[in-house]
């Protein structure tokens, strides 16, 4: 059996915005550590190569020796450092020229620039000292060594300080990654209470929530609940609407079906309590009618119909095969039923074959109650538009039952006559089925006389 996997949206919302978040400091802790130092080295080392460039202009020739006259102020302000010692040396071919003798000329972690001259760490005077180095050349060959060294204290103070910004920056990345959290916690809290409070009123009511308190970009959301309550409460309330005509309408026909069957027990003979049964017959009959209609009736609510599969099916073939099954009734009452088929042959539609069948036979169960003994009933299939149109040759329909005719549990009358027997569900049956096939029901004058009822497709 597969695990159920439930989705948390908080939990999705705060990985997404927080990975990204986190990986910048990560990442920018890494460069960090990795750039600082390099960052002050290169600082510092442009600072000591202008100092010994510097001092090489100070150096000038007689022949080809070397001589460097600093005064004492300059020297002076050359050593002068609040927090490192500065050292400088002058020599050529190994002889000093000026400064501090022994000074190394090579060393560790060197670093060459582009406008001439290196950088190395190195130790000298007994503490590591970070040394610039450029080379002068001499008017009769070789080079002149002009180094200026400085110790490290500024260098270290330096990288720390760098350090204590990146560290700074990466906390406040990571206090924000800790607001999104609280954030998204705040900005989810009126969803999951506005769930709350609609679970709990729904299993009380299920009228509309009001909505003036929910967030915008949530409204769409709500405004769905909404509907979706609205159509449940619809729902129930054709139910019940529905329980409560059904209840009534077999309540008369079930009471005279007790009755009959109490006289028939009480009759005194065998012939007597057989007359009473077969008087029970026809009302039994209606009966049974009028429950095959209520559970049609109940398959055409709008929500469950909306769930019904339709297929292309052929309107002359379906109105042969229901005409077929009215031609013993219409035999049994001496009516002629006539089928009308159109010059094309098959008329194509799109529908649900057992609920057509079900509307066109209330149609012709309809006219053949209502058509005389020796009247006609014509069923016509018409191409252009698709229609299905049943007429007879019958007294027609009371014009004051007109406007009634398709309400439900509504019976009709012919001509002006007293309304017949029956469950006054048919024309209702019809109506709601041709609605589910975006379909229309009409009442004409038939081209027999009497009444006429047409179902005319559109464009489904």
């Amino acid at each position: 059996m597969a695990t159920e996997v439930k989705r948390w949206l908080q939990r999705e919302l705060q990985i997404k915005l927080l990975l990204p978040v986190l990986l910048i400091v990560v990442v920018g802790g890494v460069l960090a550590l990795l750039n600082a130092g390099t960052m002050v080295e290169k600082t510092y080392d442009r600072w000591l190569l202008d100092s010994a460039r510097a001092l090489s202009k100070q150096v000038r020739f007689e022949g080809d020796q070397a001589v460097l006259d600093l005064q004492s102020q300059a020297e002076s302000m050359l050593n002068f450092d609040v927090l490192d010692k500065i050292y400088f040396s002058v020599s050529q071919s190994g002889r000093r020229v000026s400064g501090r003798a022994g000074m190394p000329t090579s060393g560790s972690n060197e670093r060459q620039y582009r406008l001439g001259g290196r950088a190395f760490n190195a130790e000298f005077d007994g503490q590591p000292v970070r040394i610039a180095w450029v080379a002068l050349p001499a008017p009769g060959g070789g080079i002149v060594d002009v180094m200026v060294a400085e110790t490290l204290n500024k260098r270290s103070l330096a990288n720390s300080r760098l350090l204590w910004w990146y560290a700074a920056i990466g906390g406040l990345l990571v206090a924000a990654a800790m607001a999104i959290v609280v954030v998204l916690r705040g900005t989810l809290r009126p969803l999951e209470d506005m769930a709350s409070r609609w679970s709990v009123r729904a299993h009380a009511s299920l009228d509309p929530m009001p909505t003036n308190d929910v967030p915008r970009e949530l409204l769409p959301f709500a405004h769905a609940l909404n509907s979706l309550l609205g159509r449940v409460r619809g729902l129930l309330e054709r139910e019940r609407q529905f329980a409560g005509t059904a209840a009534h309408q077999l309540r008369t026909p079930l009471a005279g079906l007790q009755l009959g069957l109490h006289r028939a027990s009480q009759a005194t003979d065998i012939e007597s309590a057989r007359r009473i049964l077969q008087e029970l017959g026809p009302a039994t009959e209606r009966m049974g009618r009028m429950i095959q209609q209520l559970l049609a009736l109940s398959r055409l609510d709008p929500e469950i119909g909306a769930g019904l599969d339709f297929d292309q099916l052929d309107l002359v073939d379906l109105a042969r095969d229901v005409g077929e099954s009215f031609l013993d009734a219409a035999d049994a009452k001496g009516v002629q039923l006539e089928l009308v088929e159109p010059a094309g042959g098959a008329v194509s539609v799109r529908g649900h074959r057992e609920l057509l069948g079900e509307a066109l036979g209330n149609l012709l169960d309809n006219a053949i109650k209502y058509t005389p003994r020796g009247g006609r009933v014509l069923l016509e299939v018409d191409a252009n538009p698709p229609r299905l149109s049943v007429a007879d040759d019958g007294p027609g329909i009371a014009e004051s039952f007109q406007p009634v005719m398709f309400d439900r549990f509504s019976r009709g009358s012919a001509g002006g006559a007293e309304p017949t027997e029956g469950s006054g569900l048919g024309l209702a049956i019809v109506r709601e089925i041709a609605a589910l096939h975006g379909a229309s029901v009409q009442f004409e004058r038939g081209s027999l006389g009497g009444a006429c009822f047409v179902i005319q497709f559109g464009g489904r």
